[in-house]
């Protein structure tokens, strides 16, 4: 058809069949598109949202926000701690203040944060706060410059634990 016969049609139609022609002429179109892949379940992409999964071990690094293992390292390590919070998803724990039986009026919180998905060194952080008693007051006060550096490795080493014995099996 011409442009003003094409016109006249359209003008003489109903709303709702116009409605339906221009439904008609939206589906024709998406049906001209490309040939899609066809799906292949049986061997399915390793690639999930830009992330190989064959090259960070599978989905250890996909479970939720932050690296599972990691996570679960946090949560052992720090276990013997009273937590305030703790988010998987996010990957964060607060740990209630703890004071150590064995030590003088002191107390300590954790707060450890998953950084990445990824099991890596750089992947977690960790922060240790420390209080002092003093004329019957908690006051902060330094702590050791090894106390977060010597948890962040234990959490790590827990980590490469948990991956290997998953490994094992």
């Amino acid at each position: 058809m011409e442009r003003p016969q094409l016109m006249n049609f359209l003008s003489s139609l109903s709303f709702s069949r116009l409605l339906l022609v221009m439904s008609a002429f939206s589906l024709g179109l998406t049906a001209c598109s490309k040939d899609k892949k066809e799906d292949n379940l049986a061997f399915p992409d390793q690639r999930l949202v830009g992330v190989d999964r064959s090259a960070t071990g599978g989905d250890d690094s996909l479970q939720g926000g932050v690296n599972a293992y990691l996570w679960r390292a946090s949560v052992d390590t720090l276990a013997f701690m009273p937590f305030i919070s703790a988010d998987a998803v996010g990957g964060t724990i607060v740990t209630d203040w703890y004071q150590p039986v064995a030590a003088n009026p002191e107390r300590f919180q954790i707060i450890c944060a998953i950084l990445d998905r990824r099991l890596r060194s750089d992947s977690i952080s960790v922060v240790v706060h420390r209080q002092v008693k003093e004329n019957g007051q908690w006051v902060d006060a330094p702590v050791s410059p090894n106390t977060a550096s010597d948890i962040t490795s234990k959490i790590q080493v827990r980590a490469r634990e948990l991956r290997a014995d998953k490994y094992k099996k």
